[in-house]
């Protein structure tokens, strides 16, 4: 009796629409049509049936790489400029004299929203690729909100620094020199190291910054908006689960590299060098700190060969 029961509840279960209604069945849903929500039916099962596309790779690096990735290069970073503070340390330059007046107080107010923006940014990035690990919920809904106010900030600073410092950033042989000698780090010795007025190295965290902070704000807006149309794209076989999915790839990808070089860039701002957080403070760098690190951009200033 209870084997019947059961197999007339199954059955009232399968031919529901019948009762509630009719419900497309999966081929009145292989043509997708494009109205409305493109998240929800019948575009939905479509997805679901296309999930080789995109979405096996999407799963497979957010299941099994992206953490290791963002985890292994961080705490690789870390260990990498630890070392070198311990092993090299610090350069240390005289900050007698007036020095060199190089940043304006409205250069260095942008500069300081960007860094603000950043120091949102990259933690709370990692709070929510690493959400299962805190334990999710409250922690990572405030991490994404923070996560968008710090991508605000940036966007206000984008166009700024990106018109104040588009020439001086442009490479030159300097550049190929700086990475040569690495910029003069590797030695506790006082070296001329080959470099305008930003060296090679700030010029890679730049352009990193600014073409892969772009593409970051492009794909984290759709990212967060999720329900839009690019019909464009849709000519070319895309659907939109599809765009999401290559959003989130491409995003953690670059997450990963602006994390590495926004420590890098950090490290080289606070420790590296002595006192050279003092030139976004003060606008001002010191004679001997120009002269060696910077000698290009100190023979401009000076008119010195």
């Amino acid at each position: 009796m209870k084997k019947f029961l059961l197999f007339l509840f199954s059955v009232v279960l399968l031919n529901a629409k019948e009762f509630i209604g009719k419900v497309p069945l999966v081929e009145n849903a292989k043509e997708v049509h494009f109205t409305g929500s493109r998240l929800i039916s019948p575009e939905l099962l479509h997805n679901i049936l296309h999930y080789q596309a995109w979405g096996e790779l999407f799963v497979y690096l957010q299941v099994h790489w992206f953490r290791v990735l963002f985890f292994g290069i961080t705490v690789g970073v870390l260990v990498v400029f630890f070392l070198h503070y311990l092993v090299i340390g610090p350069k240390k330059f005289s900050h007698e004299g007036k020095g060199f007046f190089v940043y304006s107080i409205f250069k260095r107010v942008v500069h300081w929203l960007a860094a603000l923006a950043f120091v949102i940014i990259v933690p709370t990035g990692f709070m929510m690729i690493f959400g299962k690990e805190l334990g999710g919920g409250e922690i990572v809904r405030v991490a994404r909100y923070m996560h968008s106010v710090g991508t605000v900030l940036f966007v206000i600073t984008f166009i700024p620094m990106f018109v104040m410092w588009f020439v001086p950033m442009l490479a030159t042989l300097d550049d190929i020199k700086w990475f040569m000698i690495l910029g003069g780090y590797l030695t506790k010795k006082k070296v001329v190291v080959p470099a305008g007025q930003f060296n090679a190295g700030q010029k890679m965290w730049f352009w990193v910054a600014m073409l892969g902070g772009f593409v970051m704000i492009i794909t984290g807006a759709m990212m967060y908006f999720q329900d839009f149309d690019i019909a464009m794209l849709r000519k070319l076989g895309l659907d939109q689960i599809d765009l999401l999915r290559i959003a989130a790839i491409v995003h953690n990808f670059l997450g990963i590299i602006v994390t590495a070089l926004f420590i890098t860039h950090m490290y080289m701002s606070l420790f590296a060098i002595k006192g050279s957080l003092d030139s976004m403070i003060t606008g001002r760098k010191s004679e001997e700190e120009v002269k060696y690190m910077h000698s290009s951009f100190y023979k401009k200033l000076t008119g010195k060969k």
